[in-house]
């Protein structure tokens, strides 16, 4: 993690490391994950928030972090603790650990994906942009479509590896510890339609150099679901993936083999290592603004402006 002393100057509204590389945006990402803010004091955070406030009358005094891994930047609102970033990689590494366990009967199986796709909805719906409401019931939808797909994919491929015969039981273990990614990933992509569907036929703003609405673009919202999609399909990737690839090797060693008491600490330790380089790595991909030619846009947004690229919000 970067020291102080290595931040570009503060900025009020705008984050502390440039957004049009990967690894500007990687940086950025870093700062708003750091598990540490987690310990800030309802006090110390109610101090940083009165300093931004008078930054704007003033100056900021040396040494104040950015407000916003704690407190939601549209409703000024405090993010309860296991929904906030910082805390997406301690709250959810245990989660991780369940949904890989091996031997899972079919209620672990449901309880693990259900537990799961819960925690994803709650820190969508906390860190959601809240600039244009929308409604709960968008919400709703999109979580149960993702508890229903992520169960029954996770259901039905161990029926169908259970009713396997070619495997043999080793075969059949290791295939199985596999079943969670592909299980996680299909929910994330229904998560984001079932709740962004509305876009796909009204169209998201874009803006032009001047960040000045130009239009609702529903080309723009094709690429703005696409990148969010491809984003929640690569974040479990790591996480789901490389820990039994790792953890088949690890528990071959004399070291396991003698105290098999140490597989479960080992492969927590496992997936906290991956849930902590996949989440910045995957969250960064795309910049939160991203920016498109207007000529690939509809010919009267294209008419609107003079700009030769526009930009919209991706989301979360």
């Amino acid at each position: 993690m970067a020291e102080p002393s290595d931040y570009p100057p503060f900025q009020l509204g705008k984050p502390r490391f440039e957004q049009t590389s990967f690894y500007g945006r990687f940086r950025h990402f870093l700062d708003i994950i750091d598990p540490r803010t987690l310990f800030v004091t309802e006090s110390r955070l109610k101090e940083a928030v009165q300093l931004l406030e008078d930054y704007k009358h003033g100056t900021l005094p040396p040494g104040v972090t950015n407000k916003e891994a704690i407190i939601h930047p549209d409703t000024n609102e405090t993010i309860f603790m296991p929904f906030r970033m910082s805390g997406y990689i301690p709250f959810g590494t245990p989660i991780v650990v369940g949904l890989l366990l091996p031997n899972q009967t079919l209620a672990s199986t449901v309880f693990w994906q259900w537990l799961n796709q819960s925690h994803n909805a709650c820190v969508n719906y906390a860190n959601r942009n809240a600039t244009k409401p929308s409604p709960t019931s968008k919400f709703i939808q999109g979580y149960l479509g993702a508890v229903i797909s992520a169960v029954s994919i996770a259901v039905g491929l161990n029926v169908l590896i259970q009713r396997a015969n070619k495997f043999t039981p080793a075969t059949r273990l290791l295939i199985q510890r596999f079943v969670p990614f592909p299980a996680v990933a299909s929910a994330n992509i229904c998560n984001v339609v079932l709740m962004r569907h509305t876009e796909l036929e009204e169209g998201i703003d874009v803006l032009d150099s001047n960040g000045i609405i130009v239009g609702s673009s529903r080309i723009a919202a094709k690429h703005a679901l696409l990148e969010t999609a491809l984003t929640r399909v690569v974040l479990p990737m790591p996480i789901l993936v490389l820990p039994p690839i790792i953890m088949s090797i690890l528990e071959k060693t004399s070291l396991l083999r003698s105290r098999p008491r140490m597989i479960l600490p080992v492969q927590s330790l496992v997936c906290l290592a991956a849930f902590g380089l996949a989440l910045p790595l995957a969250i960064s991909l795309f910049p939160q603004m991203s920016e498109i030619e207007t000529s690939r846009l509809e010919p009267e947004i294209a008419m609107a402006t003079t700009s030769k690229t526009v930009v919209y919000n991706k989301g979360l």
